[in-house]
């Protein structure tokens, strides 16, 4: 797993650029398995239907894992003042943090830090942003996120199409559950 948390050149990228399409990683801080509710994985997949449809972003595959997400997609123009990543960051944390606060307040604990001016964090600093360069790259990203549920690590699903958080079943059996998914071959 080692070849995601570098670029080509060995070093952690997070920065991305208009227009390009990325394999995209962000995690959950200190890896907390805050994605085994599935209403936190609704929030994500609220989210990325939101910039679809606002023509910020095109989503090409994804997978919510509990403590990570994995997505390719490619940056159209900037939400407002930022870049669509950023705005999804920050968006999706503001939900989690208003919905431990109500729901689950002895969690929302785990999340406490006193930096940046912040109280909570619940995403990592610099999610990796790898570029697409080919097709068979952006490929072999698809072909690892759609397996990623089936890691004996998380053993989630017998087959990638059996786990519902992810574009597999979009791919595998053209069902596009989510409404905002666009098939890889539109681009090349």
């Amino acid at each position: 797993m080692s070849d995601l948390n570098t670029s080509q050149q060995g070093i952690r990228n997070s920065k991305m650029f208009l227009g390009e399409v990325y394999f995209w990683t962000a995690t959950v801080v200190g890896w907390k398995r805050l994605f085994n509710q599935d209403k936190y994985k609704q929030v994500i997949i609220d989210s990325l239907k939101y910039l679809v449809e606002k023509k910020k972003i095109i989503v090409y595959g994804f997978v919510i894992m509990p403590n990570h997400i994995h997505v390719l997609w490619k940056v159209k123009e900037k939400n407002g003042k930022e870049m669509p990543n950023a705005s999804f960051l920050k968006f999706t944390a503001h939900k989690f943090l208003k919905d431990l606060e109500t729901n689950h307040p002895q969690v929302l604990e785990i999340f406490k830090v006193e930096k940046d001016g912040r109280d909570h964090q619940f995403w990592q600093r610099d999610p990796l942003a790898v570029e697409m360069f080919s097709k068979e790259m952006f490929q072999q990203k698809l072909d690892y996120l759609h397996m990623n549920p089936l890691h004996e690590r998380w053993n989630l699903a017998n087959r990638p199409e059996n786990y519902y958080w992810s574009s597999a079943k979009f791919y595998e059996d053209s069902i596009n559950d989510f409404g905002f998914l666009t098939h890889y071959m539109e681009r090349y």
